[in-house]
């Protein structure tokens, strides 16, 4: 997943630069290791809605890093019944990544990427890179245009 994330970076033109550091996943914890703020932390997070009793639909919610998921605004964005977290096994399918360093990027078409525009309030955001040891500090502009997300307000404080 990093490589591929890399690539789609450089096939795109994008400004970032990736940064080595400890094995970390939480979000709070990371973001001091790497000295970035809170708020420009993207993180990355698996949802399921629920459509009926046996349609789902997947969603890779990405939120500003001091911000939780709004479950109602994922639930109504996807039409559904129920929003919930992705079962552990389903978001790492999903996502190709262990939990804690699932990029805010997503290869697999069944796998939908909204990010919340109170991300891209800031110049440059950064997240885990596919692993747990890497991220990636990328230029706001480039990441939406290598990744073209969807824009929503899915957070809440």
């Amino acid at each position: 997943m990093h490589d591929r994330l890399v690539a789609l970076f450089q096939e795109s033109d994008a400004v970032f630069r990736v940064v080595e550091h400890p094995a970390e996943g939480r979000t709070e914890v990371i973001s001091q290791i790497r000295g970035n703020s809170l708020p420009q932390a993207a993180k990355a997070m698996v949802l399921m809605v629920k459509q009926g009793k046996k349609s789902r639909r997947y969603y890779l919610c990405v939120v500003p890093g001091d911000c939780r998921v709004d479950m109602e605004a994922v639930k109504a964005l996807g039409g559904g019944t129920h929003a919930m977290f992705a079962p552990q096994d389903v978001a790492e399918q999903l996502s190709g990544c262990v939990m804690g360093a699932v990029p805010p990027v997503s290869f697999n078409p069944e796998l939908s990427l909204v990010v919340d525009p109170k991300l891209l309030e800031h110049e440059e955001i950064v997240f885990n890179a596919g692993r747990l040891d890497r991220s990636i500090f990328i230029q706001r502009d480039s990441y939406v245009k290598a990744v073209s997300p969807t824009l929503a307000p899915v957070s809440a404080q």
